[in-house]
């Protein structure tokens, strides 16, 4: 308690009457609260300071997200709360690939040669494609008016993941 309130500028008597549930923090010292314990502020909030199960990170439940404000792309493979540019991200939803978003798989000597019908332009392209087999997330990301190919080394029983930024998440797998 002394150690908090000292880091605070604050007494360890309201440190002890935050415990005991007689009262509760300031909202101007939650930024330094999350700070100090190394969570955000939406973890302090709801009271559950715990970490993810150890044993929770599952390839086949891998989850992308992309930031609409920066184009940052972060994926995982269990429980996370993702956030950036100041905003929460939410996991994207894999829908099958369709007519305007199919993929062609061709094997060139110990790599899948990818490519798609898709346009690239700076309105509407293909952010990045992910390959994911086993143990293993590859991902090239793409840029608008690059060619909508990618070569990855054959790994067989994966699934790829592209991302169009217009209409989303897709696999095929």
């Amino acid at each position: 308690q002394k150690e908090i309130a000292d880091a605070l500028n604050i007494s360890d008597k309201t440190i002890s009457k935050w415990e005991r549930g007689l009262g509760c923090p300031d909202v101007s010292l939650l930024q330094e609260l999350a700070l100090l314990f190394g969570v955000n502020v939406e973890r302090i909030l709801s009271g559950d300071l715990g970490p993810n199960n150890v044993n929770g990170g599952n390839m086949r439940k891998i989850k992308f997200y992309v930031c609409q404000a920066c184009g940052n792309i972060i994926y995982s493979i269990g429980d996370a709360e993702i956030s950036c540019c100041g905003r929460k991200l939410t996991p994207l939803i894999a829908k099958p690939q369709d007519e305007e978003h199919r993929i062609y798989i061709e094997e060139i000597e110990n790599d899948f040669y990818v490519t798609f019908s898709h346009d690239m332009s700076k309105q509407h392209y293909l952010s990045f494609v992910a390959c994911v087999a086993g143990d293993r997330v590859l991902l090239i990301k793409l840029y608008p008016e690059q060619g909508a190919e990618v070569r990855f080394p054959k790994m067989y029983g994966s699934k790829l993941y592209y991302y169009c930024t217009q209409h989303g998440l897709w696999v095929n797998e």
